[in-house]
């Protein structure tokens, strides 16, 4: 397939958003592609996945799993009550059937920002990295992840985690089995690195 350029799908987006979510996906777009600069990734790909890695996420409940039970997804317990959970899922289902996009890489990246995952590509990575890290966002704690990830996207995405956990946690709520997948993915793979140096 041929890919239109990330702007193109500004155009795409925008009428399917509010002001802020329509900022926000330009944002990630623009970090996305700085990091796959910085890290020796596709940066048109980075930039593009980065832009419609929310596509779907100001759809209904309704429309989102109609999406979904077209794409032939079954949602796991935890997801099916989980609705912000659907849009990485749903935004890669809309994305294959709708803009005809079939690269796995893009299609992985939008549908776990989210939660992340065991054994995530470098793309993966780089946009979960950069809805954490985008220009809008003011969270307590944005400044020092954005300088992790001047260390190693890894560091960077630890730091996202542990905030993710520890407020799910601190609500009450559930964690996808694919989150805690990630972060022990990171954390052994840090142990790792350790042991290689000493």
């Amino acid at each position: 397939m041929i890919f239109l350029k990330s702007d193109d799908y500004k155009k795409i987006i925008k009428p399917k958003m509010s002001e802020y979510r329509y900022i926000h996906s330009v944002n990630v777009s623009k970090e996305a592609k700085r990091l796959a600069k910085i890290y020796g990734c596709n940066e048109e790909k980075a930039a593009i996945a980065g832009m419609l890695h929310d596509i779907t996420k100001e759809l209904s409940k309704e429309e989102q799993l109609k999406i979904m039970f077209d794409g032939d997804i079954i949602l796991d317990n935890l997801q099916k009550n989980s609705p912000k959970l659907w849009h990485g899922i749903s935004g890669s289902v809309y994305v294959s059937k709708n803009l005809d996009i079939d690269d796995k890489d893009i299609l992985n990246a939008i549908r776990y920002h989210t939660t992340g995952r065991a054994n995530m590509s470098l793309l993966e990575k780089i946009i979960f990295v950069a809805d954490f890290t985008s220009e809008e966002r003011t969270y307590n704690g944005v400044s020092s992840m954005r300088k992790k990830t001047k260390k190693s996207l890894e560091e960077a995405m630890l730091f996202g985690l542990k905030f993710t956990l520890k407020d799910l946690s601190r609500r009450e709520m559930a964690i996808h089995p694919d989150a805690l997948a990630c972060y022990n993915d990171i954390i052994m793979l840090k142990s790792s690195l350790k042991g290689k140096k000493k």
